[in-house]
């Protein structure tokens, strides 16, 4: 996967999400600075650029470090890509369920009887699972990852599964935490754990991102283009400072196609106006 550049494109590992970011916020704080707008000058309000390395695996460790300073901060704009051309102004919540059956191992040849399926019963849970899915509530439930038994002459002892859930709204997180500590195996012989929850609240399009979006699509007029916005499925760590009530502005990063894959790519023509909208946007916070 070569850094390359290739048809108004740079390619490369990571280059899209988020490394142009990256170099798009540093980049802005840098002209600023020049103009004389630096930290410590002109500057309304000092900037903190935060670049953490566990937003992939769940920001775990960087959280905390997070929300404090987003609780200090009047704004956070997000450099994550953007969607299409379009900014962010609404996120989904994110959470991850484990659903571990134990039932009875057995021969299935020599004591098919005696055997318990962990497997047959966790097929039966996530057809209820399935069912949980809600598209008018913006909520989806995708069981992503199954496994289980050790031979196709066992009767299954155990079986897992791990189940993706997605909510629009704060207000349905309860509830889901609800139907998955309500799964109840059918057989009596088989035992159920469920682990996990929600990791990410939903980032929700409120008042103070709505006027920090305004703002922001006023400035990119200046700049001569159109700045839409948009929601998505998929979490950031905006999605932490936005649930606190702190104006949150996501999708500021650059344009492209293919994160995580192996043909993403970053469109050089949008890089610079991007970044001056994003300079624009820290001077007049």
């Amino acid at each position: 996967m070569p850094c390359r550049e290739k048809d108004g494109r740079f390619y490369g590992p990571g280059v899209l999400d988020m490394k142009a970011g990256i170099v798009m916020a540093l980049a802005a704080i840098r002209a600023l600075g020049e103009l004389g707008r630096g930290a410590g000058q002109n500057q309304p309000r000092p900037v903190t650029l935060l670049l953490n390395p566990d937003e992939e695996v769940g920001s775990h460790v960087s959280r905390p470090i997070t929300e404090r300073l987003a609780l200090a901060s009047a704004a956070v704009l997000v450099l994550e890509p953007a969607q299409g051309l379009a900014c962010k102004t609404a996120r989904k919540g994110v959470g991850e369920y484990r659903l571990h059956v134990t039932g009875v191992a057995a021969h299935s040849g020599v004591d098919f009887e005696r055997g318990h399926s962990a497997i047959l019963e966790l097929a039966r849970l996530l057809q209820t699972v399935a069912g949980f899915t809600d598209l008018k509530l913006g909520r989806t439930v995708n069981p992503g990852v199954i496994s289980g038994g050790t031979r196709s002459n066992v009767i299954a002892e155990h079986a897992y599964a791990q189940v993706d859930v997605r909510i629009a709204k704060a207000s349905d997180a309860a509830k889901v935490e609800r139907l998955f500590r309500g799964l109840r195996c059918a057989d009596p012989h088989c035992t159920l754990e469920v682990t996990g929850g929600l990791n990410r609240p939903p980032m929700e399009r409120r008042p103070g991102t709505i006027a920090l979006y305004k703002q922001a699509r006023k400035l990119a007029a200046e700049l001569g283009f159109n700045l839409a916005e948009a929601a998505t499925g998929g979490g950031s760590d905006g999605n932490f400072t936005a649930a606190l009530g702190v104006p949150t502005l996501d999708g500021l990063g650059a344009v492209g196609e293919g994160a995580h894959a192996t043909h993403e790519s970053v469109v050089i023509e949008h890089l610079i106006p991007r970044t001056a909208l994003l300079a624009a946007l820290l001077a007049s916070i």
